[in-house]
């Protein structure tokens, strides 16, 4: 498998429509379904932001490889998002734990991250070092929320 493709593949499957129904958090008190819909979309949209930061800077860089992604994939977010070749592609799949519109994103986004402190501390960096090179890269929001 190339990394273009695995980029590709997991570009496709962080852009992808979630599923998430508003019908699915009807209590029949209109303001508290409200509330708790966008309690789980406002979060989901956040860590498609994320993914697709974290995905970019991944791709930018020649150091990581097909074989570094398809690792952190094994080893984050125990193991629910796999990458498989598929034909001359890749194929990504998701393992739900219990609701995909408020996982599969999140997924995403710790293997991803996954991916990068593998990179970086692979480049020489302790993990202090590495905490601090990805405050610098991605600010302290992606930091607390998948490095931390």
């Amino acid at each position: 498998m190339k990394k273009e493709n695995i980029i590709q593949a997991l570009r496709k499957f962080i852009n992808q429509r979630s599923g998430i129904s508003f019908a699915d958090y009807n209590s029949g008190d209109w303001k508290s379904s409200r509330d708790a819909f966008f309690g789980d979309y406002r979060p989901m949209l956040r860590e498609g932001r994320d993914a697709r930061l974290l995905l970019n800077w991944i791709s930018g860089r020649d150091g990581i490889t097909a074989e570094n992604i398809i690792e952190a994939s094994q080893r984050a977010f125990s193991g629910r998002l796999t990458i498989k070749p598929a034909g001359d592609g890749v194929q990504i799949d998701y393992t739900t734990g219990q609701y995909f519109p408020t996982e599969y994103r999140a997924a995403a986004c710790s293997v991803l991250a996954r991916v990068v402190s593998d990179y970086l501390l692979a480049s020489g960096y302790d993990w202090a070092g590495v905490q601090k090179q990805v405050k610098n890269e991605f600010g302290r929001g992606i930091f607390s929320r998948w490095f931390n």
